[in-house]
Parts: structure tokens; C-alpha cells; sequence
């Protein structure tokens, strides 16, 4: 059970990592019905339900074409970038933008984004994290989250990664930070 203490972070789920998306996550779309009954579960609770996004300009410097290691994806106001339809976000969710300036690469929902100031405002001491992908924006949020001394647990029925090789490397890192894995 979530309570209000605690915070629900929900990384990432949009149309572009979806699996017609320009960046694809093998079947990325199969982890909604879990983050939606996470959703479900911390509106119960009173917990608060964050979820982030990129939103990249079309010159950011992940995108190959700019020298990055990305295909260009989740570009601000395109059809990409939103959300996935079916994610049952609550109207007073928390949105957490994230890769919105040109030069600046930001994989954690932390990062330079306010939210652990936001959290801690609310007395928030435990987060969970779901999304995609997970071994990219997730592990990145999660190892901030550790290393700022939330107690944090990944949702694997709510993520997924690029490919099970990596999505393995990033659940033994995560946990060997100090993250519980939810199995």
C-alpha cells in the first residue's frame, strides 16, 4: 500500500519508445497495464504520482544527426513525444520535463528537473519507479533516487529495457546501489 509519504515515478512513457516508435522498446506498450494499477494503487494511498518526460528540441544533442547516440525521438510538441493514450495519468499528476534544452543531456527524472526539491517539500521518504527503458532513463532515476537517500524500488512489471542483456545489467546495478527490485 502507498501512502502519502511516498511517491509513484512513472519515467518516460511515451509514443517514441513505444514499439512503432522512432525509438523503439521492445514491447514497451505491455508494461501500461501495470503502471496504470500503480496509479491506481497510490491514488488509494494519497501518494503522489510523478511522471517524466523528454522533450527534446529538434537540434538536441543526443540525436545522431547532432553527433548523439539516439535517432531523434520525442521531439516537443509532436505526436512522439506525448504520452502513451492508454497511460491513466491522474488529472493533478506531477510532470516532470527533462532533455528540453539543446545541450544538456538528462537520463534521471532528477536530473536539474526540481523534483527531489518537490518530493522532499511533500515529505516524501519512499519512491517506486516504473517505465522505459530500463536500462537507460529508469536505472538513471532510480540511482539518483538512491543517492538521495530516498528508499527506492524499481517496478519491473511496470518497465522494460532496450534488451534483456542490459535490462539485466541495470536490475544488478540498481540493486546493488540500494534499490529494491519488485519482481
Amino acid at each position: 500500500m502507498l501512502t502519502v509519504t511516498d511517491a509513484l515515478i512513472i519515467v518516460d512513457v511515451q509514443n517514441d519508445f513505444m514499439p512503432a516508435g522512432s525509438l523503439p522498446v521492445p514491447d514497451g506498450d505491455a508494461a501500461i497495464p501495470s503502471v496504470n494499477q500503480w496509479i491506481r494503487v497510490a491514488g488509494r494511498g494519497g501518494a503522489l504520482v510523478a511522471a517524466s518526460r523528454d522533450w527534446h528540441p529538434a537540434d538536441h544533442l543526443s540525436f545522431r544527426e547532432n553527433g548523439g547516440p539516439w535517432p531523434a525521438h520525442c521531439v516537443k510538441e509532436t505526436r512522439g513525444a506525448a504520452f502513451h493514450p492508454s497511460l491513466a495519468l491522474p488529472d493533478d499528476f506531477l510532470l516532470v520535463t527533462k532533455g528540453d534544452s539543446s545541450g544538456l543531456e538528462q537520463y534521471s527524472a532528477f536530473d536539474a528537473t526540481g523534483l527531489a526539491e518537490k518530493l522532499k517539500s511533500r515529505g516524501v521518504i519512499r519512491i517506486f519507479v516504473c517505465g522505459l527503458a530500463l536500462n537507460v532513463c529508469v536505472k538513471a532515476t532510480v540511482l539518483d533516487g538512491v543517492r538521495l537517500g530516498f528508499e527506492t524500488s524499481v517496478i519491473m512489471a511496470g518497465s522494460r529495457a532496450i534488451d534483456k542483456a542490459a535490462g539485466q545489467l541495470a536490475v544488478d546495478e540498481m540493486r546493488l546501489a540500494g534499490a529494491a527490485i519488485l519482481e
